[in-house]
């Protein structure tokens, strides 16, 4: 999934109907998910939180900023939060599938069009800074909207898109890229905040001020990087927190805080009990933190996503003072679609596959074929993983495993997709549109195509752990490589029924050429480990038995 969040400031936190209204105006977008709607009635400030594909989120934030436009006048504005525009802040924010420079990109292409189409100042900070001195937005903020006819003036304040003209109504917005950040408490066995303060200032990027030999007041820096952090205690859950705030996940992940808050605690002789998220997690996050437990368990970290999970929460005690739901906390099991297919028992899935509907069918039962053939090379690796004969061979078991973990899931979201690309082909085929046939042709094949595709893959997998892991095991080597062959021909065959009228259609050919080369190496594959696999159970009679 390719997510990008976007959170959008207001200048409005006190008309339930404006700071709704303006929310919608991103929601009605199709592709737009809202999360949250956050208002201050002291700051008179909304925080906005929505998220989707890029292009969708992109076209979200126009249609708030113009709403916000036409529905706040910041000449009536009064309120304790730092603020210049109607709209004030804009941060695009990375969460899965996507880079910072996209989301730089993002910011350029939403100032751009805000400048032009609504004629406002609109600035950009943090990473999409086009200078060094307005990546702050403090900086740019600096006197605030008051002081923007003045700066206005200023040929070093010029804005990087729209006129350097004063808008009285709107004022100028500031539009960005920025990393992801994670609101995150770390429990205590304690009830005074002096214990968490303590433990805060241990680990957070600023540290502490000290005295030195010489009486002098110098910083000390803490433990962690792109973190910051204060204690306080909460009645409710009757326990004194150290409250964190991570500003750069790839530099100080949650595992990372959590173990250093641990380590602290643990030297001024109290204890973490857990912790808790406030707000929403990318899922990467917790997929770390459950590998990086099992690695200290000396475990395999190439075990099924909903175990990494269930790891992550356990060792972070993420349900300590609430319960932890991973539908509502981790932004891609939010917007993940229901798959009515894969997840249905085996009986139904077959009851349904055999019943008189079109879908599901070939396409959904090869890409199944090719997720069990994954499953089983992350069977045969995991099962030698944490036995002391093969200790030297460790990592490469782990590699293995979590490969084809990541294969398994993959196609088993192909289940349903493949039925829903079918479904849409049905439907453009009755809309009567040429080109409309054309593109849902062209993808009701490319699902079955990148399940082909990750065939070779998948019995390569299982060919590596024939090879290094447990003799025992070498039959199901031999059975997921079987597997992977059978979803590589069956994935084959439904993109050239799809494909069959398109015989003139450049991209279909090479669809098809594709398809034909993932057949033939995972063939290759699958009957060398095949071979390997009757060579050890049946020397006798070898391969040939496979035919009697």
């Amino acid at each position: 999934m390719r997510i990008v969040e976007c959170v959008p400031n207001i200048s409005e936190g006190r008309r339930k109907e404006v700071y709704d209204a303006i929310a919608q105006a991103a929601a009605a977008v199709p592709g737009v998910r809202l999360l949250d709607v956050d208002p201050g009635r002291e700051t008179n400030r909304t925080v906005i939180t929505f998220v989707g594909e890029p292009e969708a989120v992109l076209e979200g934030a126009f249609q708030l900023i113009r709403a916000s436009l036409e529905l706040i006048d910041m000449r009536e504005h009064r309120g304790a939060h730092a603020r210049m525009g109607a709209t004030d802040v804009v941060p695009f924010v990375p969460v899965s599938g996507v880079t910072m420079e996209e989301c730089v990109e993002l910011a350029h292409r939403l100032g751009r069009r805000v400048g032009d189409e609504l004629g406002v100042p609109v600035y950009l900070y943090e990473y999409a800074a086009t200078r060094p001195d307005r990546q702050s937005l403090a900086a740019i903020r600096k006197g605030e909207y008051e002081a923007l006819p003045k700066r206005l003036q200023d040929p070093e304040f010029a804005p990087d898109y729209g006129p350097a003209e004063f808008v009285p109504r709107f004022g100028a917005t500031v539009i960005g890229a920025r990393q992801f950040l994670v609101a995150y408490n770390v429990n205590l066995n304690a009830t005074d905040k002096r214990w968490a303060n303590r433990v805060a200032f241990d680990v957070r990027e600023k540290g502490r001020t000290v005295t030195d030999a010489e009486g002098r007041s110098v910083e000390q820096p803490g433990m962690l990087k792109a973190v910051r952090g204060v204690g306080w205690y909460i009645p409710e859950y009757g326990c004194a927190q150290v409250s964190l705030n991570l500003v750069d996940l790839d530099t100080t992940p949650l595992h990372c805080a959590f173990d250093a808050c641990e380590e602290s605690a643990r030297a001024r002789g109290i204890r973490v009990t857990g912790s808790e998220l406030v707000g929403l997690v990318p899922k990467q996050s917790i997929l770390d933190a459950g590998r990086h437990y099992l690695r200290r368990m000396e475990r395999s970290a190439g075990i099924p996503v909903t175990d990494l999970v269930h790891v992550a929460v356990r060792s972070l005690g993420l349900d300590d003072v609430a319960p932890f739901e991973p539908k509502e906390k981790i932004i891609e099991d939010i917007l993940a679609p229901a798959r009515p297919l894969a997840t249905l028992p085996v009986q139904g899935f077959a009851d349904e596959t055999s019943r008189d509907s079109a879908a599901p069918g070939g396409g959904s039962v090869a890409a199944l074929a090719g997720a069990l053939a994954a499953a089983l090379a992350a069977m045969v690796a995991n099962l030698a993983h944490p036995k002391p004969a093969y200790a030297g061979v460790r990592d490469e078991l782990e590699a293995v495993a979590v490969r084809a973990q990541e294969l398994k899931q993959r196609l088993l979201d192909a289940i349903d997709e493949d039925t829903w690309a079918f479904q849409k082909l049905m439907e453009a085929s009755s809309s009567g549109k040429d080109a409309a046939r054309r593109a849902a042709t062209l993808h009701a094949a490319e699902v079955p195509l990148g399940v082909a595709e990750a065939c070779p893959e998948i019995a390569a997998l299982c060919r590596r752990a024939l090879a290094i892991g447990m003799p025992a095991s070498a039959s199901d080597a031999g059975v997921g490589a079987g597997m992977a062959r059978a979803a590589a021909n069956g994935a084959a065959m439904n993109v050239a029924i799809n494909l069959q009228g398109m015989t003139a259609d450049p991209v279909a050919a090479d669809m098809r050429r594709r398809a034909d080369d993932a057949v033939r190496e995972t063939a290759a594959i699958a009957d060398d480990v095949e071979r390997q696999v009757w060579q050890r159970l049946r020397p006798d009679v070898g391969h040939e038995v496979k035919g009697s």
